[in-house]
This record gives structure tokens, sequence and C-alpha cells, in this order.
């Protein structure tokens, strides 16, 4: 009896699965047994994907966890994950059927001890300080008074009331402030887009552009100071065209945006006294100065004044001044007269002295003399012009000569002869031009035979008139007492009660008066 019986071969009565059945169930119970978990490790291989995904490693010393978070989720982290640093990271066990692996998708990352955090922010802060973020050519003076200024901080602390009346009792100035979290995941973003934004406004705009800015938060711990310690933070400090004041903790508290900074301030009061100065201060330096002018003023000016006394005592009198001149003028008025009276007896002894050579006989000499050389130049002058003359006649029958009409009248026949060429064709063009233009008149008139009206009359069409003018409606024609009836052959006068009055020749009426009907 047993042989004839089969024993079912070993495993036989197991379930089957399917791949997918099998890769479901296993998900489901790494979800179901673990759910959200927290996993402590060293960050390995660090990817992030062109879609936004992030993929990296946490390990130990012998296992590797795949870890994955999502874009969604990359804004929200407070750390992001970097190479070599040793991090708490909390999420949701799942695994990838795929390809048949499990990872933790991740939606927090924490530094493991503040040790590690540390190490982090040295390592930023060379890499930072290679590409030369932090030299000291880098940094721009501070406005001595700035117009306007930017804070960059949350409009809820107490930093910024603490700025607003440090800078009330030192030198009230116009205060921008721009929204930002100083604390938490968003803390970074923000605080480099207000900086951004700062600097973006145009000067002269609607909403004025900062002359500083001042980026403060209060003190905290090294966590909640990270956001100041991220790249992008330190970036928009060291690109900032407008001069930056660094004031995030108290005055033990070091941030990378410290050293990217224009100027550093130990607490956010102290940020604003380094933004402007003491009022007051001014004031009483400017009272010192203006006192100091005047004494210098009064000094220079009775400095002057017992030189110039000085200087006026050396000076002689004014009547010493005058006496000599007034002397020389005495003696000079004395000779004048004698003076006067010998220069004009030299005048006139010189005048005796010429006129004795002026006789009537030399000028008569000269006279004689200058009348023999222009005769003798008129005798030379009238044998020039006749030779001169008789040179012009010779020339002019040398040229006369050449002058003959053959090469001008056949000239004038070749100009005929051209003429008469061109009025030939003159000829043939009108000749030509005409015909085209009688063609197309006779052709536009054959087409307007065929578009007429008379055309259309030889169908069996008629038109009426009333008085000369078309008629075209019924009541028109009920109204009229004689109507005019046009056919292909003649025109008919009718009166609408009587019947036909009488026959019309043809009559070729207007174009523009026809009417079909």
């Amino acid at each position: 009896m047993s042989d004839l019986i089969d024993e079912p071969a070993p495993g036989r009565n197991l379930p089957e699965y399917t791949v997918s059945e099998i890769s479901g169930a296993v998900k489901r119970t790494l979800e179901g047994e673990f759910g959200r978990v927290r996993v402590r490790g060293e960050v390995g291989r660090v990817f992030r994907a062109r879609s936004g995904h992030l993929y990296f490693d946490v390990k130990d010393e012998r296992n590797v966890l795949a870890c994955t978070t999502w874009r969604g989720q990359v804004g929200a982290l407070s750390v992001e994950p970097e190479e070599g640093l040793e991090v708490v990271v909390t999420g949701r066990l799942t695994a990838f059927g795929g390809q048949s692996k499990y990872n933790l998708n991740v939606d927090e990352v924490a530094v493991a001890g503040q040790g590690a955090l540390m190490a982090l922010l040295e390592k930023r802060r060379q890499a930072l300080a290679a590409e030369g973020l932090f030299d000291a050519a880098r940094k721009r003076p501070l406005p001595f008074l700035p117009g306007v200024i930017g804070v960059v901080t949350s409009p809820s602390g107490a930093v910024i009331r603490d700025i607003l009346h440090r800078l009330r009792d030192r030198f009230p100035r116009r205060v921008l402030v721009w929204p930002a979290a100083v604390q938490g995941a968003a803390c970074a973003a923000e605080v480099a887009r207000a900086i951004r934004g700062f600097n973006a406004l145009t000067p002269g705009g609607a909403l004025p552009r900062p002359d500083l800015i001042i980026v403060a938060r209060g003190g905290g711990s090294i966590e909640d100071l990270w956001g100041f310690n991220e790249e992008i933070v330190v970036r928009a400090a060291a690109e900032s065209a407008i001069p930056l004041i660094s004031a995030v903790g108290h005055e033990t508290d070091t941030t990378l945006i410290d050293y990217a900074a224009d100027r550093r301030a130990p607490t956010p009061s102290a940020a604003a006294e380094l933004a402007v100065p003491v009022r007051l201060d001014l004031l009483s330096a400017i009272e010192a100065q203006e006192a100091r002018i005047r004494l210098c003023l009064r000094n220079a000016l009775g400095h002057r004044r017992q030189r110039l006394g000085d200087l006026a005592r050396g000076l002689p009198r004014r009547e010493a001044l005058l006496d000599g001149p007034r002397q020389r003028l005495d003696i000079l008025s004395e000779r004048l007269p004698r003076a006067l009276i010998r220069a004009v007896e030299r005048r006139r002894l010189r005048l005796f002295e010429l006129s004795g050579s002026l006789r009537p006989a030399v000028l008569s000499a000269r006279i004689a003399h200058r009348r023999a050389r222009l005769d003798d130049l008129g005798g030379r002058l009238s044998p020039a012009l006749g030779r001169s003359l008789c040179r012009r006649r010779e020339a002019w029958d040398r040229l006369s000569g050449r002058l003959v009409p053959r090469p001008l009248t056949e000239r004038i026949a070749r100009q005929r002869e051209r003429l008469a060429g061109i009025e030939l064709r003159l000829a043939r063009d009108r000749a030509a031009r005409l015909a085209s233009l009688h063609a197309r008149i006779e052709s536009h008139g054959r087409l307007l035979a065929t578009l007429g009206y008379e055309a259309t009359l030889r169908r069996g069409y008629a038109v009426v008139r009333r008085e000369g003018r078309p008629v075209t409606t019924l009541a028109a024609a009920k109204g009229a007492r004689r109507l005019e009836l046009q056919f292909a052959d003649g025109r008919l006068e009718v009166a609408p009660d009587q019947g036909p009055a009488a026959a019309v020749a043809p009559k070729k009426p207007p174009p523009d008066q026809g009417s079909l009907f």
C-alpha cells in the first residue's frame, strides 16, 4: 500500500512568491519594524544628482548605510553632509526593490558633538581663506556718517531694539530693516538673500540704497549660530559692495561671517557705535575748533596790527617826503621859460639856414633836367609801341590763317546726320507708342461693351426711367405719370394707367444712368 502512494518531495508545501511580492514584503517589514530611526556615523561618499536629490553614505568601521534625501527635503537640512563629518542622521528606513537594496531616507542631519562641529568649522575657514575671501586688502573702510543704515536681523528680537536705541542716543540715522531668520535651517539662505538684496537697490531710487549694512544677532550656542558659518553667507558678505559690519553673538562668539565682514563688532550695540559717531561729541569738537579758529584769527589780527604800527613808525613824515619834490618843481618852473626861448631861437636859426639854400636858379635847373629826361622817354616810347603793335599783328595773322571754315562745315554736317537719325528713331517710337495706345483703347472699349448694361439689354432685360432717372422699385413706378422703357433696339414711353404712348428711336443713355429692371 505504501508503494502505491508517492511521498511528497521536501519543500513542496511552501508557498510561492513573485519577485515583486517578496520585495514588497521586505519593504513593509523594514518600514514596520524600524519606522523612524536615528543613526550615528561618519559621512562617506556624497553625490548630488542633477534632479536635486542628495545621495550619501553613513559608515562606521565595518558597515555602510546608504542614505537618500529628496530634493524637497534638502532645503530643510540644518547641516549639509560633507565627507568625513561625524553626524547623527534621522529618517525612515526603506527598501528599493529595483536593485535589492535598502537605504535610509534622511530628513534631518545633526553634527555628532561640538568637537566635530568645530573641526568642520576650521576646515571650512581654511578653505575659504585659501580663496582670499578673508584678505585685509578686500575690506573697505566704513563711512564716517552713513545716511542710511541697512540692518539684517530678526524684526521681533531685542537686537533691533538695542541697535535703534543706540543709534538714537548717538546720532539718529535712517534705518532699513531686512527681516531674516537668524537661527535654523532657513537662516543662511535668508541672510545671504538680504545682503544681496541691499546691494541690488538702485542709488537714488524709491527705496534708498544703504551706505552701511549691519548683520546682527544675539548670543547663542555654536549650533544656534551655525547659519552664519555657511558658505553662502560668507560669500555674500565678501561680495558686498556696501561696507558691512558683523555683529553676531557676544564678544566670545566667532563665526565665519566675522572674517569676511569689513568690521567685526563684539555686540549689536557695539555695531551701532561703530556705525555712527556721537553727535554731542561732534558738536563739542566743532565748538572747540570754532573757538580755536577765533583765537587764531584774533592773535593773527593783533600780530599784524602790531607789525603795521611798527612799520608805520619807521616811515618818514609826509611833509618830509614832499619837500624835495616841491623844491625841484620850483627850480624847474623857473628854468622852463628860458629853455623855451632858447629852443625857439635854435629852430628859427635852422630855418634861416635852410631857406638860404632854396634859390630860384636851383629849382629851374632841376625842373629843366626832369623835362629833358621826360622828353627822352617820350621819344623812345613811340618806336617801342610800333614794334609791339607789329608783333601782335603778325601773331594775329598766323592765327587767322589757321581758322578755315571746312572743319566747321564737316562738323555741322555730321551733327545734322546724327540729328536726322534721332528724328527717325523718334518717329518710329511715336508710331509704335500710338499703335500700342490705340490697341489698349480698343481693348478697353470691347471690355466696356462686354461689361456695359447694353449687353444685358440684348439678353431680354429693360431699363425703366422716370423723368430721366432710373426706377428700381414698384412703388416708385406706380406713382409716375409717365415711364420710359429702354430695350436693346429702342425706347418706349408708357403711362402706367393708359398703356404704351409712343416708341422712341434707340438712344444710348449715359453709363451712369442705366439700371437693370
